[in-house]
């Protein structure tokens, strides 16, 4: 009772004083909050770069540290993935791109195509297997004569007079099967007449992509932008550049499509989706939390003061954290959702209580010193356990909550400080002297005396449900991929999960890392026995193997082919093609009379019949001369392409480790004489149970990879240490807080019971929902520990100030107090489950569905294993 008095007193001299010298107290706030946001504005930085999210001391940080160290161009990259329905325009487009983004040194420091380069393609035949590159061989020596005969009468009518040729049976030479060309042949015709863009893939007819284990129809390219990581959006300019070059390379070649993906593409999302859905979820819990206040509070007047009140709070707190931390991460930017909605707690409970004295028929000004006397303690001790919540965020290794906890816990002293000071003061110079009679509550005497009528059953209803909920927490998991806490929907999750599919373009390859090339070499060799292992890549897996047989090949090749492959490096000569799809419609005709077996009569009927159809198609047009152009290019377009290759394939030559150019050898051997391993999964990743198999797995053999399968498990880990640690600090920080201040282990516990049952039920219903605990909504918990505590404080505090005679707890302003603060903090926490983030999203249904447990079981739960009246 001493300390309550003491408590009284002080709040007395506090709210006489804040009275006395209101204006000079606005006055003071106002430029404070100037001052404020100023300071803000010019020094607030962001902070994108996720890996810092966690303790950089963590083992698994600083294998990523020492990989990223070594190979600095593997870092923060930006990948492009080119797709296309060949592998010439695939090939030309990467090439287009990578030339060009390279060329700006300003936004690009490093550009890369992995599977590309002039190396490659010299050397390419070379890592075929002998009996592949014996089977493209043969293949390219029966095309030969066509190359021969193309490189004489360089047209698309010199094409087609060769496959007449072959129809006719006039040249044994030719190759039996000609299905392949005359179906690309027919599908252009058809491409044509329907303005869809075509083009005939030679490498495809000569079986360059049947030869080699590769996907040729996509391309990654590799980019390293210089990023600004004091901006919201670090690498924009980058991105802007790189987009409106894949925008002018689509629009030239409609058939290519180019994604952007890869970490600094997937950061980049994040935090534009963070800005957006930040901005409309605070507009959005802003909108809900006035309905609810003036539903509440019935004066524009009180709404007023107390919005003028959050905002104030809300700027001070951003000026807290550019003090105090000096930046905001993809976490802590969630700070002013959280303050909206616990911030204007104080405010609701302080306006309720001066609206209840105001109706007791006290002055305005008594109406003010009453209500800070009588909440200012409860107040106080809300503050301090919701902010206790935030703090034992901080001494974790989970720094980007720690940040949150920090900033988020601070303002819960800032608003305090600011519901205790600069509401009375508004609310006196607002000199509130009308208010419309009301009724506390509404609710019926059945409902308000339900928590003690049915007090047995509901405890033990509870005892019971909590029972129950412990035994889901055996289905809780935690969900350690970051990718599924962004947009699903956002091109760079899109790709980055479709390359997740792939065994050799998944961007979660595992890196080990080796001090000689030999034990790089023998580790490749243990891992790649692994069963979730597909292949491993080290630098010597760039030097061919059997070169001298396969040369042999290629020698004999190159004599067959003659000079002629190297002479389609000139534009196409003029020809009349709608002559010759004439003649070889009429070598058709006769093919179909006499079948010689080199072709199918299906196939030969349906060519005839869209011959015929494609000539009626562009006579009748006014531009007929463009639709045979069109259709040369469809056909022939992507033929000087393939010569191209072909020809530099037949000038490899043997080579060694030493030969391998330095654009290669550099990604494989850092100049500090570390060497890289590169180990690709087998199965799809986007699964849980794969990406846990292939870390674990590869870590068996070598614990010091890294990589981000590695990294998510590890980061897991450590957040599921986060969250007990947190959680269980909380609860004996909040539990021995309360002791000491309610000097009762009994009531103690009535405060606390509700809470623990609320978060048992919250984990429950998440099981139902599958809504897996991640990266973000972990820290939900922590933060219903303290925030649920303060509905319990207020319900505890009216008890111990007694109710009237025929007075029910639930019918008392601190129940509407606690039913209206509860509720906005809802709407505000409920605002964050629509945004586009899927962390932030899975976080807001969890605080929501915290938040509405904990109301329940502080209006009920409570009451019913209390008594009615606790006595002074």
């Amino acid at each position: 009772m001493r300390s309550a008095n003491i408590m009284d007193k002080f709040f007395y001299w506090w709210s006489t004083r804040v009275l006395r010298f209101a204006w000079l107290l606005i006055v003071f706030f106002v430029l404070l909050c100037a001052t404020s946001l100023h300071y803000t504005i010019n020094n607030l930085g962001v902070n994108t770069d996720t890996s810092t999210l966690l303790s950089q001391d963590l083992p698994f940080q600083k294998n990523r540290i020492r990989w990223e160290n070594a190979f600095p161009q593997d870092a923060a990259t930006i990948l492009f993935v080119v797709e296309s329905p060949t592998a010439e325009q695939t090939s030309m487009a990467a090439n287009t791109l990578a030339t060009r983004i390279a060329a700006n040194q300003q936004l690009f420091e490093y550009v890369y195509i992995p599977d590309d380069n002039a190396f490659l393609k010299q050397q390419g035949f070379l890592y075929l297997t002998p009996e592949k590159l014996e089977d493209l061989s043969a293949k390219l020596i029966d095309a030969q004569p066509f190359i021969g005969y193309l490189s004489q009468n360089y047209h698309l009518q010199g094409l087609l007079e060769i496959l007449g040729k072959a129809l006719d049976n006039t040249d044994d030479n030719l190759p039996m099967n000609l299905d392949p060309l005359l179906e690309g042949i027919e599908q252009s015709l058809v491409a044509v007449q329907l303005e869809q863009p075509f083009a005939l893939s030679w490498q495809k007819l000569l079986d360059f992509n049947q030869a080699s284990d590769r996907n040729t129809l996509r391309s990654i390219v590799s980019a390293r932008p210089i990023a600004d990581f004091n901006s919201m959006k670090p690498v924009e300019k980058s991105l802007n550049f790189a987009r409106e070059i894949a925008r002018e390379i689509q629009a030239k070649d409609p058939q290519v499509s180019i994604r952007i993906t890869g970490k600094k593409a997937l950061e980049e999302d994040e935090m534009r989706v963070l800005a957006e859905d930040t901005v409309y979820s605070g507009l959005l819990a802003l909108s809900l939390i006035i309905i609810v206040l003036f539903i509440g509070l019935r004066s524009v007047k009180l709404v007023l003061c107390t919005l003028i009140v959050l905002i104030m709070g809300l700027i001070l707190t951003a000026g807290f954290a550019t003090i105090s931390v000096g930046h905001l991460n993809v976490l802590s930017v969630a700070f002013a959702i959280l303050y909206i909605g616990l911030g204007v707690d104080f405010a609701i409970h302080i306006c309720l209580t001066f609206r209840e004295c105001w109706e007791n028929n006290m002055s305005s000004e008594d109406a003010i010193k009453k209500s800070i006397i009588m909440l200012g303690f409860s107040l106080f001790l809300c503050a301090l356990t919701t902010s206790i919540g935030f703090f034992a965020l901080i001494p974790t290794d989970y720094e980007g909550v720690s940040e949150l906890g920090l900033i988020s816990g601070g303002g819960m002293f800032i608003g305090l400080l600011v519901s205790l000071t600069l509401l009375p003061a508004l609310l006196k110079v607002f000199s509130i002297k009308q208010l419309r009679h009301q009724q506390v509550t509404s609710l019926p005497d059945w409902v308000s005396s339900f928590p003690f009528r049915h007090a047995r059953k509901i405890r033990y209803a509870s005892i019971f449900l909590a029972i129950s909920a412990l035994f889901s927490l055996h289905y809780v998991y935690l969900d350690s991929n970051p990718v599924n806490l962004r947009d699903p929907n956002s091109e760079s999750v899109v790709a980055f999960k479709d390359l997740l599919k792939s065994k050799t373009r998944s961007p979660f390859v595992l890196i080990a890392l080796s001090d000689s090339l030999a034990n790089a070499e023998k580790l490749a060799s243990e891992i790649q026995a692994l069963d979730t292992v597909n292949k491993t890549i080290t630098l010597q897996s760039f030097v061919a193997k059997d070169q001298q047989e396969k040369l042999e090949i290629i020698e004999d090749l190159s004599l067959v082919m003659g000079p002629e492959s190297n002479s389609f490096d000139r534009p196409l000569e003029a020809a009349d093609s709608r002559q010759a799809l004439l003649e070889l419609q009429t070598k058709i005709g006769t093919a179909l009379a006499h079948p010689t077996g080199k072709a199918s009569v299906e196939l030969l009927e349906k060519l005839h019949r869209h011959i015929t159809e494609f000539i009626v198609f562009a006579d009748g047009g006014e531009l007929s001369s463009a639709k045979y152009q069109q259709f040369d290019a469809s056909v022939l377009g992507l033929f000087p392409y393939t010569m191209q290759r072909l020809n530099t394939g037949l000038q490899a030559y043997e080579f060694g480790l030493d030969d391998i150019p330095d654009y290669i050898s550099s990604n494989w051997l850092s100049p500090s004489g570390v060497y890289k391993i590169i180990i690709d999964p087998k199965y799809d990743l986007n699964k849980a149970e794969n990406l846990k198999a292939f870390a674990i797995e590869v870590q068996s053999i070598d614990d010091s990879v890294t990589g981000l399968p590695v990294s998510g498990l590890a980061a897991g880990d450590v957040i599921a240490e986060v969250f007990i640690q947190s959680f269980t600090t909380a609860i004996l920080v909040i539990f021995l807080v309360l002791l000491i201040i309610l000097k009762s282990f009994r009531n103690t516990l009535l405060v606390i019971w509700p809470l623990i049952l609320a978060g048992l039920l919250t984990a429950a219903t998440n099981v139902l929902l599958d809504n897996p605990f991640n990266f973000a909504n972990i820290i939900a918990l922590p933060l219903l520990m303290g925030m649920g505590v303060d509905s319990g404080i207020h319900i505890m505090h009216r008890l111990h100030a007694g109710l009237g005679p025929s007075e029910h707890l639930l019918q008392t302003s601190t129940a509407r107090g606690v039913f209206f603060s509860s509720l906005t903090t809802l709407l505000s926490f409920t605002s964050l489950a629509f945004t586009n983030h899927q962390g932030i999203a899975s976080m807001g249904l969890l605080l929501a569905i915290g938040i509405s447990f904990t109301l329940i079981c502080t209006l009920v739960v409570l009451p019913a294993f209390s008594v009615r009246r606790v006595p002074l």
